[in-house]
């Protein structure tokens, strides 16, 4: 029975159903599907069928002659773009980098990616031209279970499951405006309330920290427009929708030229700390400790 199963659950759709599949469900279409895929319409209509008979649910609905997707067909077509995206890069890379090709895929949260990592990576495709680099947005702190990846760089506890955490630095968050949104300089903490306070949905309480720890406690602290990541609220900040509460290093540009000013000299010491991480299963692979080895250095002093 247990051998049975395993050869039924070893059973995967080939290559050129998912991609039948994946152009039908994009056009709702067999007809625009088989003129995009070089195939006729029954050729494509008869991969899905099949593909649907394996997997033994609907991927779509049919009717007068139309197309649409199941709720599991919906479901199906993001992870097969995924699984045909992903085999499109590992397939390029091995067409450009030959037998030394390296594919490391890297997770990172979007505002660190462009602030911090890639400026880091300056220089880096030229020492090691056989590592590829497949880079992806991370939004929030936890891996789903299911991602291939190999290493992330996150914010967090440093705790993450299977996963090696090397700790890159602290978070220091400031609030920062852009200059004309004040009529007058901030002279105590009780008029940084009367601003717009933008949020962070991935630091719902930092703002009621920020005024706790400086012996404010207040209840209205989370009104104010919410983005997903850091790099909205900057671009909302610049823009003079309110003050942002954001990591000081991700501003230092901004405070630089101007374009941001700190209004409260107050720093927020966060909980939590950016780390570098990598699967534990790839400790000592030449690719991760290639990168490991480059973070390091360039950010230690």
């Amino acid at each position: 029975m247990f051998f049975s199963l395993m050869l039924y659950f070893r059973k995967y759709p080939s290559t050129t159903a998912l991609q039948c599949f994946e152009s039908a469900a994009r056009h709702l279409s067999f007809t625009k599907a088989a003129h995009e895929l070089h195939m006729t319409q029954s050729a494509v209509s008869k991969q899905v069928a099949q593909l649907e008979a394996m997997l033994q649910i609907q991927l779509f609905h049919r009717s007068r002659q139309r197309l649409h997707l199941s709720p599991i067909g919906h479901k199906f077509l993001q992870e097969t773009q995924a699984i045909l995206s992903r085999m499109e890069i590992s397939v390029l890379n091995v067409l450009a980098h030959g037998e030394t090709a390296q594919a490391l895929h890297i997770a990172c949260h979007p505002t660190l990616c462009a602030r911090w990592f890639i400026p880091l990576l300056k220089g880096f495709g030229q020492k090691h031209s056989n590592i590829h680099l497949d880079i992806s947005d991370q939004i929030g702190g936890v891996l789903a279970e299911d991602e291939c990846i190999d290493m992330a760089f996150l914010y967090g506890d440093g705790v993450w499951p299977k996963m090696e955490a090397e700790k890159l630095f602290d978070e220091h968050c400031v609030a920062v405006c852009a200059p004309d949104l004040l009529s007058e300089p901030i002279e105590n903490l009780t008029n940084l309330k009367q601003y717009t306070l933008i949020q962070s949905r991935s630091r719902p309480q930092a703002w009621m920290e920020y005024f706790s720890y400086q012996g404010l406690p207040l209840k209205d602290t989370f009104s104010g427009p919410r983005f997903d990541t850091f790099y909205a609220c900057i671009s909302a900040a610049i823009l003079g929708c309110g003050i942002a509460l954001v990591p000081k290093f991700l501003v230092q540009r901004e405070l630089s030229d101007g374009r941001l000013i700190i209004p409260w000299q107050f720093v927020l010491e966060s909980n939590g700390a950016y780390y570098m991480l990598y699967d534990s299963a790839l400790s000592g692979d030449p690719k991760v400790q290639a990168m490991c080895d480059w973070v390091y250095q360039h950010t230690q002093p």
